[in-house]
């Protein structure tokens, strides 16, 4: 194997390499390319040809070597011509920059001292951080957000310590931007929401350093939430504005589509512009009916559908007066719900029992709260816990005999103030 071949080798394909060179050229503002077929004629062939001037500032840029320590042969002429552009005097700043070939390596692996860290480790996290949407669903924000705490300080160590190529190690710093999503999220639903929040911010920075437009539009919907829930209805209309944008950018689907119109509904309903509340769900109504032409949609966006839609629009009735139009769309969505989301079918149905309580049927609504209580006994959920509690001062104001038993149950599961 060639000199070139090892130092290519240890953070690139044939193929990653050429775009590394073009964006290593463009920041020198060096006017060189090389496509995969020159490349191989740089590894395989003996000697191989010597790279234009323009191409050698750039592969010597990159690998922190001179060309003649990658294997090229490099005549008298430009290798004095080199040694002129790096007389500075006592400094030598070429010198530093080319002098040794020890530079090669750590410009590519940061550490050569760590545990080597392969495309497997790197799957095995990826399957961890999958599963926190497991836990998320079936227990709730708090439990989930516990574990995503130590994963991420486990790809912290790992980025920090190991040995990885640069493939790699953009997937690790990818699962630590998903990470922050999630802690945004996870803070939204069990708090205390200043962490949800500086979690946003974490993540919209770290996905902008990545260059993942789609990971800047899952925190941007999770920062419209909280920002409703702020009443900070301008900063939620910005969020969306700029969520559409990044959309547009990336050439989302209309699944991804689909979660920004459901925010940007949440939005104006809780600030009582119900005409935009509308628009947004009419726009929402759109994206779903045309889901299935979504060739791939991200992990993040994929429970977006009629059953969100249905409790927007149940939303929107409620905000309007009308909670008995917003019924028939919460048991729509109650019922849509499939298995393994224990938190949100514990959510929407406390939004139904409240909205049957709002309509004077105490018998169905509190029907419906003891099947919520039947069922959350393993969701730990600020949020949910919330829910409750509105629900039980309804009920003590209603003063209905049928709504004692619902409201000893709420008081006993939220004494403790851990659900």
């Amino acid at each position: 194997m060639s000199k070139l071949a090892r130092l290519r080798k240890a953070g690139y394909t044939q193929v990653t390499f050429v775009a590394a060179f073009a964006r290593e050229a463009a920041r020198l503002g060096v006017d060189a390319s090389v496509s995969v077929r020159q490349l191989r004629r740089w590894e395989n062939e003996s000697p191989p040809p010597l790279p234009h001037p323009s191409q050698q500032e750039v592969l010597e840029a990159m690998f922190g070597v001179p060309i003649a320590e990658m294997g090229f042969e490099v005549p008298p002429r430009r290798d004095e011509a080199a040694r002129r552009i790096g007389d500075d005097g006592e400094v030598k700043r070429r010198a530093f920059v080319t002098g040794t070939g020890a530079l090669a390596a750590a410009a590519i692996l940061p550490d050569q001292h760590g545990p080597r860290i392969g495309t497997s480790d790197a799957a095995a996290l990826r399957a961890d951080l999958v599963g926190l949407y497991a836990v998320d669903h079936r227990s709730g924000g708090i439990p989930a957000k516990a574990r995503a705490k130590q994963l991420e300080q486990q790809i912290t160590r790992t980025l920090s310590s190991s040995v990885y190529t640069s493939r790699v190690g953009r997937e690790l710093h990818t699962m630590v931007c998903e990470l922050a999503c999630h802690r945004a999220w996870f803070g939204y639903d069990g708090g205390p929401p200043g962490e949800a929040r500086a979690a946003c911010m974490e993540a919209v920075a770290a996905a902008q350093l990545i260059d993942n437009p789609l990971l800047q539009v899952r925190a941007l919907n999770t920062l419209c939430l909280l920002a409703v829930d702020a009443g900070r209805y301008w900063e939620a209309a910005a969020a969306v504005e700029n969520a559409y944008g990044l959309a547009r950018q990336a050439g989302a689907g209309v699944t991804v589509r689909l979660v920004i119109s459901l925010r940007e509904a949440s939005a104006a309903t809780h600030s009582g512009d119900l005409p935009g509340a509308r628009r947004a769900l009419s726009r929402a109504v759109s994206y779903q009916g045309r889901a299935d032409t979504d060739a791939e949609v991200p992990r993040w966006a994929r429970f977006a559908g009629p059953v969100e839609v249905d409790y927007a629009t149940a939303a929107y009735y409620s905000r309007e007066g009308r909670p008995e139009r917003a019924v028939p769309f919460l048991r729509s969505a109650v019922a849509g719900l499939g298995g393994g989301y224990t938190r949100n079918t514990a959510w929407y149905r406390a939004r139904l029992a409240q909205t049957l309580l709002d309509t004077g049927e105490a018998e169905d609504a509190c029907h419906e709260m003891t099947g919520v209580l039947d069922a959350c006994g393993g969701v730990s959920s600020v949020r949910l816990r919330r829910r409750l509690r509105t629900f039980e001062q309804a009920a003590v104001r209603l003063g209905a005999p049928v709504a004692r038993d619902a409201v000893e149950r709420i008081r006993e599961m939220t004494r403790g103030g851990s659900r």
